[in-house]
C-alpha cells in the first residue's frame, strides 16, 4: 500500500494531474484489492457460479504456459475480484481534431501515456466533458477496459470483467492474462504503442497455441477463438483504413472546412460499415493504433530470434534511447535493428 502512496505523492508534486484524479485512482485501486480473494477460496465457494470456478481453476496453467514461453514469473493472478460492473476502468483519450496528434499526460516511472483510467464511469465522462470544453480542438472519447497492469506495484488479481460469456471465455481470459504478463516482463517508458502492440502480438500468439493445444483445431474453444480473431481482424482493418484515409486528408492542402466535412463523411461511412452504435472520432482511431502497430516487424524479430522466448529476451535489452522520440508511433526500424544485433549472431 505504501508504494501507491509514494506514487501518488510523486505524481502530485509533478504537477501533471489534479488531486481529484489521483485520489480516485488510489481509491479505486484500494477497493479492487479489498474485493480480491485467493483463487483457492473462490474455487470452493458455492455462491460463485460453477463456470467461473472452472475457468479460475485454469489460471495457474495459463501462467505456467506463459513462463515456459519467456514471460517473467510474478505473484499476479493468484486472487479473484468480482467487480459487479461491466468494466475494470473507463479510459479517456483525446486527439487533435484535424491531425492524429494524441493528448498526452505524464506519469512518474512509466513516462508519458496517451490515456487516463477512471474506476468510475461518471467520473470518466465528467473529465472527458471538461477536457472537451478546456481544449475545444480535441476529439475526446471514453472507452472501457477489461483489465490493466500495475507494472509490479501490486499483485494484480483476475477480474470478473476479464471473463466474457460464451465458449470464447477461456481464450479471452488467457489472452488478457498473457497480455498483462508481457507488460510485467518488459516495459519501455513513454512508448505506449510499442508496449501495447508487443503485448498484443505475444499474447495473441501464445493464446492460439494454448487454445489449440488444449482441445485441437476442432474444439469449441478453438473455433470460438478463431471466429473472434477473424471479427477483430476485420474491425481492425476497417479502423486502419479509416485512419490512413483521414491521415492523408489532414496532411492535404484542403481547407479546414473541407477537411471537417470530408472527415464527417468518412466517419459516418465507418460507423455504417461496422454497425457501430456511435460515431468514432480521431481519439478512437488513434487509440486503436496503440494496440495494432508493428506486427510484421515483430514477426521478423521472432523468426530472427527463433521463437518468442528469445524475442522477449532481446526486447529486454531495449532502452529509451533506442527510440527517436517519446511515444513513437512507428518503430519497425527499432525492432529490425534489434533483430540484427541481438538475434543474428
Amino acid at each position: 500500500m505504501r508504494r501507491l502512496l509514494l506514487l501518488v505523492t510523486c505524481a502530485a508534486t509533478s504537477g501533471c494531474f489534479t488531486t481529484g484524479y489521483l485520489f480516485q485512482a488510489a481509491g479505486g485501486q484500494f477497493e479492487l484489492l479489498h474485493l480480491a480473494r485467493p483463487l483457492s477460496q473462490v474455487k470452493e465457494d458455492p455462491a460463485v457460479p460453477p463456470r467461473i470456478r472452472a475457468l479460475l481453476a485454469k489460471v495457474p496453467a495459463i501462467k505456467r504456459f506463459g513462463l515456459l514461453n519467456g514471460l517473467t514469473p510474478t505473484g499476479n493472478y493468484g486472487r479473484y475480484a468480482d467487480l459487479r460492473r461491466p468494466a475494470a476502468v473507463w479510459v479517456v483519450q483525446g486527439c487533435k481534431s484535424l491531425s492524429f496528434e494524441p493528448r498526452r499526460w505524464d506519469f512518474p516511472i512509466v513516462g508519458t501515456v496517451p490515456y487516463l483510467g477512471f474506476f468510475d464511469e461518471a467520473a470518466a465522462r465528467r473529465f472527458a466533458k471538461d477536457l472537451s470544453l478546456e481544449e475545444p480542438d480535441l476529439d475526446v472519447t471514453v472507452r472501457t477496459a477489461a483489465a490493466y497492469s500495475t507494472l509490479g506495484w501490486f499483485k494484480d488479481p483476475v477480474l470478473s470483467t476479464m471473463i466474457p460469456e460464451g465458449p470464447e471465455a477461456f481464450g479471452e481470459l488467457a489472452n488478457v492474462i498473457l497480455h498483462e504478463s508481457v507488460h510485467a516482463t518488459v516495459y519501455v517508458p513513454s512508448q505506449s504503442a510499442f508496449n501495447e502492440s508487443l503485448a498484443s502480438f505475444v499474447a495473441d500468439e501464445l493464446t492460439w497455441l494454448l487454445v489449440v493445444g488444449r482441445g485441437g483445431l476442432q474444439s469449441d474453444e478453438a473455433k470460438a477463438w478463431l471466429a473472434g480473431e477473424e471479427r477483430s481482424a476485420r474491425f481492425v482493418r476497417e479502423l486502419r483504413q479509416a485512419y490512413e484515409d483521414l491521415d492523408a486528408l489532414y496532411r492535404s492542402a484542403r481547407t479546414d472546412d473541407e477537411k471537417r466535412a470530408l472527415k464527417e463523411a468518412r466517419l459516418t461511412a465507418l460507423q455504417q460499415t461496422l454497425g457501430l452504435r456511435r460515431r468514432f472520432n480521431n481519439a478512437d482511431l488513434a487509440g486503436s493504433r496503440t494496440y495494432d502497430t508493428g506486427r510484421p516487424a515483430f514477426e521478423r524479430l521472432r523468426r530472427a530470434c527463433g521463437g518468442l522466448p528469445k524475442l522477449l529476451e532481446a526486447i529486454r535489452s531495449l532502452k529509451e534511447t533506442d527510440f527517436a522520440s517519446p511515444q513513437q508511433p512507428q518503430f519497425d526500424d527499432v525492432v529490425d535493428a534489434l533483430a540484427a544485433r541481438a538475434c543474428r549472431g
